[in-house]
């Protein structure tokens, strides 16, 4: 296998004369499947020649081997929120002078192979392409966001979702299984994007056969939904829908087909109006009954306000948060989990107006919930293989108030609605109606301890706010060191003033330090040894006492006149912050195992006056859990020092309270470096 270059150095010349990028218009014929397993990839793309709007929303237009070329080719995808830029020079791999990969039918149309090779660069390599969901691809070349619906199984307010859906511009399919006496195949969504999906994938990979049915419709099939209609029949409302057959040959021949005795049932104008409709001969008409009745399938992408431009027409209202589980912190589990579900990323969606024209005829509101997982793909050479994943939806009562709910809320609450089932897929989609009010959406694993970056989308029809930013503070404020000059008062806000302050020494002092120690100052060396004599006391801690870095970290903390010693007075302090926080660990230390869960830190630090955002949660289960995803009572100090040592040094300079502060590289290393 050899990669070809560009024309002007003639290796295109070796594959074909006259090389174009697109000629008149991409079609799905120019779609061949290569040797490369990605035919769920091709079928999108395929689906994609259909809507020329979306086309060229991927492969911008104006694109030549001749025109300004300079070798390089622009395609566009969604990733994860945004839209990027993946440009590609014009190497093709091949073999013999054939292409390798996905192809055109004309030996000298590239636009397909170049589009592959840049889906390809997006995940890091073709090989990442080996395998996969339609549906994956259908949203990163739209941005939508694609449910599924189970056709003998569904919602008896189908029609109206469907209605609903055609006025914001989703892209419908639909199909029926192959084995099943109905219709068509499995549907790939996408106006098209849907239709051609299921027909295309298996015309591309030649695994399953299409049949047809008495009535004319094909299993195996995919089928595009374009319009929906509520007729006229004999004084009573028939509500048809308008299908399309994207291979154009093999049409309905049931109630409403072309010819049938239904059409005499209605007035001429209707009828004419209907069949102008049907533009193609490839469309069609039947009842919206014979519909559910005889396909099995429908898949529908709904689309974003950005991929429908500037069309007029309504759209749903969508909000994005990006989050990650990270083991022994975040990476909770499900509801099967109750001792770690609780600590799983929270989002807050509050929904304040109901639906305009509820679908089951109830007032609520219609909320689309999408849960996808980040870089799994692009990850598989490294073993990375798509997590199961789902969520769970509560309300919460105490609206307003963006806290983290606690283990005992979900002990105690069940959700209001959720993921119909957990599934290893990219990404994992529902549809709910909640009533007005404010709600928690928990994304999770099924499994707990497994680390893995996420997206969550919300999509609903009126409008709502999903927002779950929270500000790094404290509860109170910490009135510690402060900078060198001022630190000696501060320490003496500890309610021991001057020459008033007693000279007794801390008892954890008189312990090891002789009388003759004159200085009263003591060293890292010295502090470790008397924490480990006082430690030794408390066998429930289960410590043989500090390390020696841990106590250099406590002099950094406490040392307010930068001798790299602790005085009497610094000393008392620390024994005094010792001890909470000692009470803390106790208070977590259910098991007496002398060890706290990093699950338990979240509360632990909230307990301590520290409220930090998820992000620092996560960093400190990494910095200082082990193995196990325990933190032992050495760790668990060191944790605490660091962060009030960094609140103390952060409020040195924030001089005017605003929370920001301007440092040089000298200032942030005299931060860092001493702590």
């Amino acid at each position: 296998i050899q990669w070809n270059m560009n024309l002007q150095l003639g290796c295109y010349l070796e594959i074909c004369e006259n090389p174009q990028f697109i000629i008149d218009g991409a079609k799905r014929t120019d779609i061949c499947q290569g040797e490369l397993g990605d035919c769920w990839l091709l079928a999108a793309i395929a689906c994609l020649t259909v809507n020329e709007k979306l086309l060229y929303r991927v492969i911008p237009p104006d694109q030549s081997f001749t025109d300004n070329y300079a070798g390089i080719f622009h395609f566009q995808f969604w990733r994860y929120g945004e839209w990027i830029d993946v440009i590609v020079d014009d190497r093709i791999p091949t073999c013999n002078n054939h292409l390798v990969f996905t192809k055109s039918f004309r030996k000298n149309e590239f636009w397909s192979a170049l589009l592959e090779k840049a889906y390809a660069k997006l995940h890091g390599s073709y090989e990442a392409l080996k395998g996969g969901n339609t549906l994956e691809a259908m949203e990163d070349f739209t941005g939508g966001v694609t449910e599924f619906f189970d056709l003998p199984e569904a919602p008896k307010e189908l029609y109206s979702i469907m209605r609903k859906a055609l006025e914001r511009g989703s892209l419908m399919g639909c199909s029926i299984d192959v084995g099943v006496d109905g219709s068509a195949q499995k549907t790939e969504s996408f106006s098209i994007f849907l239709g051609n999906l299921c027909s295309i994938r298996q015309a591309l990979s030649a695994t399953e056969q299409e049949t047809r049915t008495d009535q004319g419709l094909v299993r195996g099939h995919a089928y595009s939904i374009i319009g929906l209609c509520d007729g006229v029949e004999k004084d009573t409302t028939i509500r048809l829908i308008r299908l399309r057959n994207p291979w154009g040959w093999v049409l309905w021949k049931g109630p409403w087909s072309a010819n049938s005795t239904e059409w005499s049932t209605i007035s001429i104008a209707d009828k004419d109006n209907l069949i102008k409709q049907t533009v193609q001969e490839s469309e069609f008409w039947m009842s919206f009954a014979d519909f559910t009745r005889n396909f099995t399938k429908l898949e529908m992408c709904n689309l974003t306000p950005d991929a429908l431009g500037c069309d007029e027409r309504q759209s749903w209202t969508v909000s994005v948060n990006e989050g990650r589980w990270v083991r022994g912190s975040s990476a909770g589990g499900c509801r099967n989990f109750p001792q770690t579900f609780w600590t799983n990323p929270q989002y807050r969606l509050q929904l304040y107006e109901d639906d305009d024209d509820p679908e089951d005829g109830q007032a609520a509101c219609t909320v689309v919930v999408a849960l996808m997982q980040k870089g799994r793909r692009m990850q598989r050479h490294q073993g990375a293989k798509f997590l199961t994943i789902g969520f769970s939806i509560y309300e919460v009562l105490m609206c307003g108030q963006n806290q983290h709910l606690q283990k005992d809320f979900f002990l105690y609450t069940a959700s209001k609605a959720k993921c119909k089932t957990y599934i290893n897929l990219r990404e994992v989609t529902e549809r709910v109606h909640l009533p007005q009010g404010e709600y928690a959406i928990i994304p999770t694993t099924f499994e707990p301890h497994q680390d893995g970056e996420f997206i969550l989308r919300v999509f609903s029809e009126k409008k709502s706010t999903s927002d779950n930013k929270r500000p790094v503070s404290v509860c109170q404020p910490i009135v510690f060191v402060s900078d060198r000059a001022r630190a000696n008062k501060e320490i003496e806000h500890d309610g021991i003033e001057g020459e008033k302050k007693t000279k007794k020494k801390p008892k954890a002092l008189q312990l090891t330090l002789p009388s003759s120690h004159q200085d009263m100052q003591i060293c890292a060396n010295e502090l470790r040894t008397i924490m480990r004599n006082v430690l030794a006391k408390h066998n429930e801690m289960k410590t043989e006492g500090f390390s020696l870095e841990t106590c250099r970290s406590m002099i950094a903390l406490m040392d307010t006149d930068g001798t790299g010693k602790l005085n009497l007075q610094e000393f008392k302090h620390l024994w005094k912050k010792i001890k909470e926080w000692q009470l803390i660990f106790r208070r977590y230390d259910e098991n007496k195992t002398g060890c706290v869960s990093s699950f338990e830190m979240r509360n632990a630090v909230n307990d301590a006056g520290f409220h930090l955002n998820k992000q620092l949660y996560d960093i400190i289960a990494m910095r200082y859990a082990d193995e196990h995803l325990n933190i032992d009572f050495d760790s668990y100090i060191c944790c605490f020092v660091r962060l009030e040592g960094m609140f103390r040094a952060f409020n040195a300079f924030d001089k005017d309270g605003d929370g920001i502060i301007k440092l040089n590289v000298l200032e942030w290393l005299q931060l860092t470096v001493y702590s």
